[in-house]
């Protein structure tokens, strides 16, 4: 759940959330006011360290639902270190594409997997049902760093939705948790956790399949098959 240190050269950032204006403005604030010591190298540890405490959060919530405002403090931690790296070092001028792109990417895929794999450990949530959000998310991953090969773009938000409106409503999942308690399913075997969680992983599975059909239609109008040309010249 990121924004890469510095966009590649010639890719296009297609970034459409609801608070993408206001969190620009306030991280363009932040980055104002950092000491020199503070480098984006250090931001993306800084967000590691929030998704370490937010895997902890959720795994110690087996001991006591306390812990999971560890995990809600893991996400603001997480939202400092992993949104404003970027744009630490684009503020600076002080850009480097590849390895900040690749550096960025490999630590959000990381940092997802120990987020999403704590709720599946958390006594709230099955682990097979949260694998399958990790999938969607994964398969979308997938999805926008092909485009960023074949288009030439990197798409950072869904459904007007990105990595901050994410965060959010995981929070708000967090504090649901708290407020409801681990209790026996509200539908059987099933509990509300368990159907928003797996809700959500589906949408970003039908994300990924609607997305991929969109690219390919796209690319193959800019490419017509070869017998279509050969047609064409009879």
């Amino acid at each position: 759940m990121s924004e890469p240190k510095a966009g590649l050269p010639g890719i296009d950032r297609i970034q459409e959330n609801f608070l993408a204006l206001s969190e620009r403005r306030l991280l363009n604030w932040i980055c104002g006011r950092l000491p020199a010591w503070v480098t984006p190298d250090l931001l993306t540890y800084v967000g590691m360290v929030g998704a370490l405490l937010i895997l902890l959060g959720y795994v110690l919530s087996n001991l006591g639902e306390d812990w999971l405002w560890l995990a809600i403090a893991g996400y603001a931690v997480q939202w400092f270190g992993d949104s404003s790296d970027g744009s630490l070092a684009r503020f600076r001028k002080i850009e480097r594409p590849r390895y900040g792109y690749f550096l960025d990417h490999s630590c959000d895929g990381m940092a997802t997997t120990m987020l999403v794999v704590g709720i599946g450990l958390s006594p709230y949530v099955t682990l097979e049902v949260a694998l399958v959000a990790l999938a969607g998310y994964l398969l979308l991953s997938i999805h926008a760093f092909l485009s960023v090969r074949v288009l030439g773009e990197l798409k950072l938000s869904y459904l007007n939705a990105g990595p901050t409106e994410l965060r959010f409503m995981l929070i708000g999942l967090t504090l649901a948790m708290l407020a409801f308690g681990d209790g026996p399913g509200w539908f059987g075997a099933v509990s509300g956790f368990d159907l928003f969680v797996g809700t959500v992983g589906a949408i970003l599975i039908l994300l990924f399949v609607v997305q991929t059909a969109v690219t390919s239609r796209r690319l193959a109008s800019e490419e017509p098959a070869l017998n279509d040309e050969w047609r064409d010249r009879r």
